[in-house]
């Protein structure tokens, strides 16, 4: 049945134009009051294009710093993004009520430390790197490459953190051999576990399998991951760890966070004045031992093996009630158990003296 509006509407066009006047028309609107200009949607598609990774409230925020006027809604900028085919519709997922986001209430109260693999370098080998992040700033406060994840590379670059921002008041890893040592049959105290004692840091565990519980360097994995692109070749570990350190510091004082309030996680943190401690091996509980020829270090009778490539390396040996722990530099290379008892006399074997 067709309605009288619509007869009329078809006798007034064939009055005007004729036959031609009947044929069908776009039922588009003449024109659209509300739809974006084109040079605002030009300059959406540009930031997008020159950072890729960007989600829409990104690129709303740097089209407020270039002062894009009229400035789109974030849904506005995710509607553009979508009809130009740049990013895929998503359904909306809302955050369930239990999940609750923590955080410490001020700087270096915790820092989450990591190892992430995958940075490839052109000889065909990977490297790996140590992340830290405080908790409560986001401020990455340790980003250091190294070959493998050994416990002297791990602790040399826990150290330069203590260092560059000072002693923070507890530490949050997994139960990774180089950080811990505690799950050991015996349990060791490992390195790291030793440099926290010496400077009051409280080591904190993860549980197992919960990999949420150090969420927030899991996401500055993600995030490093994605914009500083370690699916690139390196040509050596020097000029990844220089581009990594560059990344890091625009990370730190040029990349907003939303999580932070669009702040950035420098304009958050604070380093702490307390310096951190040497630790020293000349108490005591330390003796000095020089690894044979065939890697055997002899401690009050008890002969122990090491390994052949240390032959001829200074060996200190912390020696307790019941177990013995072998250190070449800072790396832990064996725990036995003590099968002797009394007082190691011989503190120093010849050409060995103690060291820090």
């Amino acid at each position: 049945m067709t309605l009288p509006q619509t007869l009329h509407t078809w006798l007034a066009r064939y009055e005007l134009e004729g036959l031609e006047g009947l044929a069908d028309r776009s039922r588009q609107p003449a024109s659209c009051p509300h739809k974006m200009p084109a040079h605002v949607e030009a300059a959406i598609l540009e930031v997008r294009r020159m950072r890729p990774y960007w989600g829409p409230h990104s690129v709303g925020l740097e089209l407020a710093r270039r002062r894009v006027e009229p400035m789109p809604s974030r849904s506005a900028i995710y509607r553009c993004l979508v009809r130009a085919g740049v990013i895929e519709p998503v359904s909306r997922h809302r955050r369930h009520e239990h999940w609750k986001r923590w955080e410490r209430a001020r700087a270096m109260e915790l820092w989450q430390m990591d190892v992430v693999g995958g940075f490839l370098l052109a000889d065909g080998t990977t490297a790996k790197a140590l992340t830290g992040i405080d908790d409560h700033s986001r401020f990455c406060v340790s980003a250091k490459l190294m070959p493998k994840e050994r416990t002297q590379l791990v602790c040399d670059g826990f150290a330069a953190a203590l260092h560059a921002y000072g002693v923070p008041e507890q530490v949050l890893t997994d139960n990774g051999r180089v950080f811990t040592g505690r799950f050991n049959h015996p349990p060791v105290e490992v390195l790291f576990d030793r440099i926290c004692r010496l400077n009051g840091v409280e080591h904190l565990l993860t549980q197992p399998r919960m990999p949420t519980t150090t969420g927030k360097v899991e996401r500055f994995h993600r995030t490093m991951r994605t914009e500083f692109n370690t699916a690139q070749v390196f040509t050596s570990l020097k000029t990844a760890q220089g581009a990594l350190d560059e990344w890091v510091a625009y990370y730190n004082t040029g990349r907003t966070h939303q999580s932070l309030g669009d702040a950035t996680p420098a304009s958050r943190f604070q380093p702490s004045a307390a310096r951190p401690a040497v630790p020293e091996r000349n108490g005591e509980q330390w003796v000095s031992r020089s690894v044979s020829r065939n890697g055997v270090v002899c401690v009050g009778w008890q002969q122990v093996s090491v390994g052949k490539n240390y032959s001829g390396s200074a060996c200190n040996v912390l020696v307790s009630d019941s177990l013995l722990q072998f250190w070449v530099g800072n790396e832990l290379l064996k725990t036995v158990a003590r099968t002797t008892t009394g007082e190691i006399r011989k503190k120093h074997a010849a050409g060995t003296a103690g060291r820090s």
